[in-house]
């Protein structure tokens, strides 16, 4: 019989997916995402279900977007506030910043080092809270149907089997989490990192992503076959270790809701984006690299407390309840700034 962890890759677990879909080994492939995520706050999944052609057609329309003229893509513009996730934003505009509040501080950090990345957003049409911002009419003809295709194929078939998966190995009911997903309160990103000097990534003049973690339930993360990404040792603050691109996967990672919702059981761990490993680079330039995250989270009005199982006399709750939407905004607010 195969083992459902198939590998590792950087330390993180590479989990077949497959016979938790087809109901053979469910227990055993819960029990193995559970563990991940309490080793690392990562696992890799295979055979998670979502077509390889699909993923590979959202790449395309990921290129052909970004390889639009800079007016082109302004035309869907990010508005200005960092509370407002949607649309078109162009490289070093955004900056994570963690927990740092003052302006001056802000301004200082970001032309120390701008993140070199673009992005598009965009989530459920109907979403009042951040309406979606797509290029007009006639504008790269068919990406905007692509996008949310790909969207709803995302909440589909990754985020509601993963979520039965988490519950199940966590000891709950298997809709424990699901039942309160339903809205997909989610963001779809495309990530686009174009080619930088090695040397200025190097002298951290330049930034791909620093440092950080994300801030919902769970992030499916597909990414190229360049590298960069890399996770922090949760037993070695400051050390992390590369993501290497697994082919055919899909990267999950907990996110800080996630953690707040178990107690702490579950790790949302710290990570970043920097040179690929291994470069060698014959013009002294990174190659360009494209990733994909779509990134979950309960229903903003969903008020949630600790899982049952996480908790104890011995092992008490550390948080109290809270909505999803007051948490993600507050942490939106503390560590995504625009110019």
């Amino acid at each position: 019989m195969l083992h459902v962890k198939v590998q590792e890759a950087g330390g993180i677990n590479v989990i077949n997916f497959a016979p938790f879909l087809d109901g053979s080994r469910k227990q055993e492939v819960a029990d193995a995402i559970v563990q991940s995520f309490k080793d690392t706050g990562f696992v890799y999944l295979t055979s998670h279900g979502l077509s390889q052609t699909k993923v590979e057609g959202m790449f395309a329309w990921s290129r052909r977007f970004f390889s639009q003229p800079m007016d082109v893509k302004m035309l869907a513009p990010h508005p200005a506030s960092g509370l407002h996730h949607r649309g078109y934003s162009a490289p070093g505009v955004e900056k994570i910043v963690r927990e740092v509040f003052d302006p001056n501080e802000i301004k200082k950090r970001r032309a120390q080092a701008p993140d070199m990345k673009e992005s598009f957003e965009c989530g459920r049409e109907d979403d009042p809270l951040m309406p979606n911002i797509w290029l007009p009419e006639g504008m790269l003809p068919g990406f905007k149907e692509a996008c949310l295709d790909f969207y709803w194929a995302c909440h589909k078939v990754l985020e509601i089997n993963f979520l039965r998966a988490l519950a199940l190995g966590l000891g709950v009911p298997e809709d424990h989490f699901v039942q309160v997903h339903t809205r997909a309160d989610n963001q779809l990103r495309l990530l686009h990192y174009p080619s930088v000097p090695v040397e200025q990534l190097k002298n951290e003049e330049i930034s791909r992503v620093i440092a950080h973690s994300d801030y919902g339930s769970i992030t499916f993360l597909f990414q190229d076959s360049v590298g960069g990404l890399e996770v922090e040792d949760p037993n070695k603050p400051g050390q992390f270790t590369s993501a290497t691109p697994v082919n055919g996967t899909v990267i999950v990672n907990a996110g800080d809701f996630l953690q707040r919702w178990t107690n702490d059981t579950l790790r949302s761990s710290v990570h970043q984006v920097s040179l690929p490993p291994n470069l060698t680079s014959s013009d002294g330039m990174t190659p360009p690299r494209y990733s994909i995250p779509y990134f979950c989270a309960p229903n903003f009005d969903t008020v949630v407390d600790m899982i049952p199982t996480t908790y104890s006399a011995e092992r008490p709750k550390k948080y109290e309840p809270i909505s999803c939407g007051r948490y993600i905004m507050e942490r939106l607010a503390a560590n995504y700034t625009r110019t």
